[in-house]
């Protein structure tokens, strides 16, 4: 028997088409958009429709993908089969038939219809034995099915038709896969004389790849199931433990507006940065929103006493002149010494007005940042050369020693130098003035690691502990009236502070009751300015 021909008819791969989803239409909703409004909800939605995508699309390319790998599985399992079936056909029908005749045996009789020829019964078998068990055995672990055509022009003429069933697996009557192949129909012979048939055989086992494909969308459906269940589980924690810092903002921003200026917010630990750099800008925001708030009363607070008590400062020497003039308007005094008197003290009271006046512009224009200040890089010993030795007559008439401590070298400093020289004038004044007869005051200039620093020290009457808190405030003149401290405006310190700031350095006070006070200036080296407008170099 010779092999002439072999045709394998390809597997139609099933294809899985989805049917597009329909469009989704707005929801008819009259209070709001379609999302919930949320941001907890909105986020638990968006994680359940990112899972429900993910498995949408799992599930919608899977079965075609394991339909395609096992279609390619199959194929190359039957193009191997293709290529054993001729050998084991031609061997099995010449082992039946033997080995030592020449004459060919044919495979179909030539009556019409076709039937098969005693030799393929006595080869193959009948259709009703199906005794060939070993034959599908060799063949392929499955059922087979052999079907003997006419020719291969006329495929649907079937001669001889045997069905071959292995064991219980699968069912013999469901075609899935064929292998077609051509010989000649007779032994011996030649291909030029003997008629060609067609022989199909069908390897099908159709339990195999459709179970397993049903299996894995089975077990897959359930997964994706229990998985869209623990999802929106897990996204409603997820979204609770992700909002739960946004709520807490929420809240204190909430007391903030109620006016609960100390509202803050914990900066989580080891949570995002972005949360975590949200939460320290908001406390940042509270403490300064707080200490603006609590500064704009204090302000209102110290406007309001300053008012009192620019109008306390007016209204002394005020009184006093209009008394004076009313005095010598009416003829009252007729002493000329007592007129001279009046006058002198008239002169006092406008000269207290005026240097009130002055110092109460001054510190307008340093609190509005109107004056600039002439810096220069001058040696300190001369402003507190001049501001000393201006003092020193005032100094003398109190019978107060005044004295001063400077170094060897020149101490170049910038600074400005009419303001550095209003500042020692205004502590060397107010240490005379709260200085008994017999005491001392001492200024001293020293140069320090990151600038100079000025001392004033006198042997006054000091400054009680829970007053030093205030000295520097305006008008601030303390409660010992009887030792003299009534006798200033409470403007100087005040007036000092300011400059010193100006300068980018610090004022300090330190006093003991009965024993005196030493005040500090301390002026940078690298001088940074307390208002870019306050300076002109």
């Amino acid at each position: 028997m010779t092999t002439h021909d072999r045709t394998i008819e390809p597997e139609a791969v099933p294809v899985t088409a989805t049917r597009p989803p329909a469009a989704v239409r707005p929801a008819e909703r009259r209070g709001g958009p379609l999302l919930p409004r949320s941001f907890r909800a909105r986020l638990v939605v968006a994680f359940m429709a990112v899972v429900a995508i993910a498995l949408t699309l799992v599930l919608a390319t899977l079965p075609p993908l394991l339909e395609g790998y096992f279609a390619r599985q199959e194929n190359q399992s039957l193009e191997t089969r293709t290529r054993l079936m001729h050998e084991v056909m031609k061997l099995h029908l010449i082992q039946q038939l033997g080995l030592d005749t020449e004459t060919p045996f044919p495979i179909l009789l030539g009556t019409d219809p076709p039937a098969p020829s005693p030799q393929l019964l006595q080869a193959l078998g009948t259709p009703q034995s199906g005794r060939t068990r070993d034959f599908a055995t060799l063949v392929a672990q499955a059922n087979v099915e052999i079907v003997v055509s006419e020719s291969p022009e006329r495929p649907e003429t079937v001669a001889y038709r045997l069905k071959i069933l292995l064991g219980n697996r699968g069912q013999g009557d469901e075609v899935r896969r064929e292998q077609t192949f051509t010989l000649h129909d007779g032994f011996w012979g030649t291909g030029s004389t003997a008629p060609i048939r067609l022989i199909t055989i069908t390897l099908t086992d159709p339990s195999l790849r459709a179970q397993t494909i049903q299996t894995i969308v089975t077990v897959m459906l359930a997964a994706g199931v229990l998985a869209l269940v623990v999802a929106v589980l897990a996204s409603v924690l997820l979204a609770a433990r992700l909002t739960d810092p946004i709520r807490r903002l929420t809240r204190a921003t909430r007391r903030l507006e109620e006016g609960d200026l100390g509202a803050r917010v914990a900066v989580p630990e080891g949570g995002s940065p972005e949360v975590g750099e949200l939460a320290a800008a908001f406390n940042g925001m509270a403490a300064r929103l707080q200490e603006t708030v609590e500064f704009t009363r204090g302000d209102r607070d110290r406007s309001r006493d300053f008012l009192a008590d620019v109008s306390h400062e007016l209204r002394t020497p005020i009184a006093a002149l209009r008394t004076f003039n009313e005095l010598l308007t009416e003829g009252a005094v007729a002493d000329q010494a007592t007129r001279d008197e009046f006058m002198d003290q008239s002169r006092q009271q406008i000269e207290r007005l005026d240097w009130l006046a002055t110092n109460l512009l001054e510190l307008s224009k340093l609190d509005s940042g109107l004056v600039a200040l002439d810096l220069r890089p001058d040696d300190l010993r001369g402003v507190v050369e001049s501001a000393v030795h201006q003092a020193e007559p005032t100094a003398a008439r109190k019978g107060i020693e005044l004295a001063m401590e400077l170094p060897a070298q020149p101490l170049p400093q910038r600074h400005d130098p009419p303001r550095i020289g209003q500042v020692l004038s205004n502590l060397i004044s107010n240490a005379i003035k709260f200085t008994p007869r017999g005491g001392s005051v001492q200024v001293v200039l020293r140069e320090v690691d990151d600038g100079a620093e000025l001392d004033v020290i006198d042997t006054g009457v000091g400054i009680e502990a829970e007053e030093l808190p205030s000295v520097f405030d305006r008008f601030y003149r303390g409660a010992r009236v009887q030792e003299g401290r009534a006798a200033g405006s409470g403007l100087g310190l005040s007036i000092v502070q300011s400059i010193v700031e100006m300068h980018g350095g610090r004022v300090t006070i330190q006093s003991t009751p009965g024993r005196g006070t030493e005040v500090t200036v301390r002026l940078p080296r690298e001088l940074t300015v307390s208002s870019p407008r306050a300076t002109r170099v």
